[in-house]
C-alpha cells in the first residue's frame, strides 16, 4: 500500500510582500511533492501576477474549490475570490491586510475540519491584518486562541537548535511585569513535552536564559532571576524535568554553550530570536508548539524593500514546509507507540 501524501495548507500572507514568491519559488522544485500535497490559500489571479512579474513560465497551479479536489504530484491553489485585486508590491494596504485573514481564515476552517493536516503560514504584516476578527499581535496568539488552546510557545528552529520565547509580542518595557513562575513553568513545560512528542527527544535538557546582564549579577543588576526566574526552573527540577540556568544570554550564545542543550527558553522576543537568525542566516522556521494543530512558518516577515524583485530566498518557507511534515509525523509515531504498551516499554 502507498504512503498516503500529508495535506499541506498554506497561507499566502501579505500579497504585497515576498510571500507568494517564496510559496511559487518552493513548488518549482517538484521533488518536495513527493510526499506531501500542498493547497495553497489564495487567488489565481494574484498567483499569476506573480508568476508573470518573476518571468516564471514553467510553473502553474493546479486550480482547485475545495480541499477535497487537490490533486498529488501538483501544487493546488483553492481560488478563494473572485474579485479582481490590485497588488501593490513593497506597499502596506488595507486590502492586503483583509485578504490575507482571508487566507488565514480559510486555511484555519479547513485544518481544524481535518480537510489538511498541517499549516504554513506565509508573513502578515501584522499592522494591517489588524480586524473585529483578528485582534492579535500575530499568527501566534491567534491559532492559540482558535486551538483553545491555554498557552503555547512560539518556536524558532532549524536542525538542532530551537530557541522559544517566554513573552512573544509585548514592548520591551513591559517584560518584566509579566513575569511570573506559572508563565515559566507554563513555557518549560509545553517545551519538555514539544520536544519529546514534535521532535522525538525521549530526555530533552532545556536551558533558560535570565533577563538581566549576567543573569542579574546575583542581584546586582536586576532581582527577576533570583526572585521569579530561578524559583520556577528549581519547580520544575522538582517535577523531574532537566532544565538548568538562567544563564547569561550573551555569554551562553558566545561559548557555544547553546550547542549542549534540546531547547532553549529566552525570555523576551528580541533575546532569542536575535541569536537564533544570526546562527541560521535566513534559514530558520517558527514553529507554534503547544497546539494540537502543526503551524509553521518562515522566520522571516514580509520584505516590502525585495517584494516583486525575483531575489527573495525560498530556503526558509521551504524549511517550514519540510518541519510542519516531520513535527506532524513525529506526533503520529509518538501516539502510537504510547497507544502500545509494548513499544513504550521498548522505548524507554
Amino acid at each position: 500500500m502507498s504512503k498516503e501524501n500529508i495535506k499541506v495548507g498554506i497561507t499566502i500572507g501579505d500579497f504585497n510582500g515576498i510571500g507568494m514568491e517564496v510559496i511559487i519559488k518552493t513548488f518549482l522544485d517538484r521533488r518536495i511533492l513527493e510526499n506531501i500535497t500542498p493547497i495553497v490559500y489564495g487567488s489565481g489571479q494574484i498567483a499569476s501576477f506573480y508568476r508573470k512579474e518573476l518571468e516564471i513560465n514553467d510553473f502553474s497551479f493546479n486550480i482547485i474549490s475545495k480541499a477535497a479536489d487537490a490533486q498529488d504530484n501538483k501544487a493546488n491553489l483553492i481560488h478563494l475570490w473572485e474579485e479582481e485585486i490590485t497588488v501593490e508590491m513593497g506597499k502596506s494596504t488595507e486590502t492586503a491586510g483583509m485578504y490575507a485573514f482571508k487566507s488565514l481564515e480559510a486555511a484555519t476552517e479547513d485544518l481544524a475540519a481535518g480537510k489538511i493536516d498541517v499549516l504554513v503560514t506565509a508573513p502578515i504584516n501584522k499592522k494591517n491584518i489588524q480586524s473585529d476578527k483578528f485582534n492579535f499581535p500575530g499568527h501566534t496568539e491567534y491559532l492559540t486562541k482558535y486551538s483553545n488552546a491555554d498557552d503555547s510557545l512560539m518556536l524558532m528552529v532549524l536542525n538542532d537548535l530551537r530557541v522559544g520565547t517566554i513573552t512573544n509580542h509585548i514592548p520591551l518595557k513591559d517584560v518584566s511585569g509579566m513575569l511570573t513562575q506559572d508563565l515559566i513553568c507554563s513555557k518549560i513545560s509545553i517545551l519538555q513535552s514539544s520536544l519529546q512528542k514534535d521532535f522525538g527527544i525521549k530526555k530533552p535538557k532545556i536551558a533558560v536564559l535570565g533577563l538581566n546582564p549576567h543573569a542579574g549579577e546575583e542581584g546586582l543588576l536586576g532581582t527577576e532571576e533570583k526572585e521569579v526566574i530561578f524559583p520556577a526552573i528549581e519547580a520544575m527540577q522538582e517535577k523531574g524535568v532537566v532544565v538548568y540556568g538562567p544563564y547569561p544570554s550573551d555569554g551562553f550564545f558566545g561559548s557555544s554553550n547553546f550547542k549542549n542543550f534540546d531547547g532553549i527558553l529566552a525570555i523576551y522576543h528580541d533575546q532569542g530570536l536575535t541569536p537564533f537568525k544570526t546562527l541560521v542566516a535566513g534559514a530558520g522556521v517558527n514553529f507554534t508548539a503547544g497546539l494540537p494543530i502543526v503551524r509553521t512558518s518562515p522566520d522571516h516577515g514580509t520584505a516590502y524593500d525585495i517584494a516583486g524583485k525575483g531575489i527573495a530566498s525560498e530556503e526558509s518557507f521551504r524549511n517550514a514546509v519540510f518541519a510542519a511534515v516531520d513535527i506532524y509525523t513525529n506526533r503520529k509515531n509518538y501516539q502510537e507507540i504510547n497507544a502500545n504498551p509494548l513499544m513504550a516499554q521498548k522505548r524507554r
